[in-house]
Formats: C-alpha cells, structure tokens, sequence
C-alpha cells in the first residue's frame, strides 16, 4: 500500500529526497512531522467551517495550511530519512 501512495505523491516526493549531501535523521522528527501535519490540516479545515460564507479572503489561510498539512503527511508518511531530514534542514 505504501509503494501506491508513494507512486502516486511522486513529485512531491522526489522533491525532498533528492540530493548527496549529508544529513541527520533522527525517528522523533517523523513522528513531530506527522503531528504537526495533522495540526495543520485540522487548522484548515477548522478556518474552512468555521469562515465558510463569509469573505472570500478566508480561502487564503486554508489553502496555505491545507498545503503545509498535506505536505508534511505526506512526507512524514511516506518519505525516506532523507526527506524528513530536509524537511527539517538537518545537516
């Protein structure tokens, strides 16, 4: 099942664990990933019911969180240690 998921957020994917360089992983960046992941997209999708109908501007934040979310389960699921460690900026 993760082979699909990873085929299918490919690009996303191949974004972050491209690269030589060397880097730190550590298995408590995943899991704050992951939550932070969830925090984010709970964030959005609060603002989303919560502004639903009112000024079009509310869009704004639930794009960015929703995206900010999603990225970060994405990779938090679904990426390597070099993706979670570039996410992070570990060096």
């Amino acid at each position: 099942m993760k082979a699909i998921f990873r085929k299918l957020f490919f690009p996303v994917l191949n974004y972050f664990e491209s690269g030589t360089e060397a880097y730190i992983y550590k298995t408590s960046h995943r899991s704050i990933l992951i939550f932070i992941g969830i925090l984010f997209s709970g964030l959005a999708t609060a603002v989303f019911f919560v502004a639903q109908g009112k000024d079009l501007g509310y869009l704004l934040p639930v794009v960015i969180f929703g995206l900010v979310g999603l990225v970060s389960l994405i990779v938090g699921l679904f990426g390597n240690e070099r993706a979670v460690a570039k996410i992070w900026g570990s060096r």
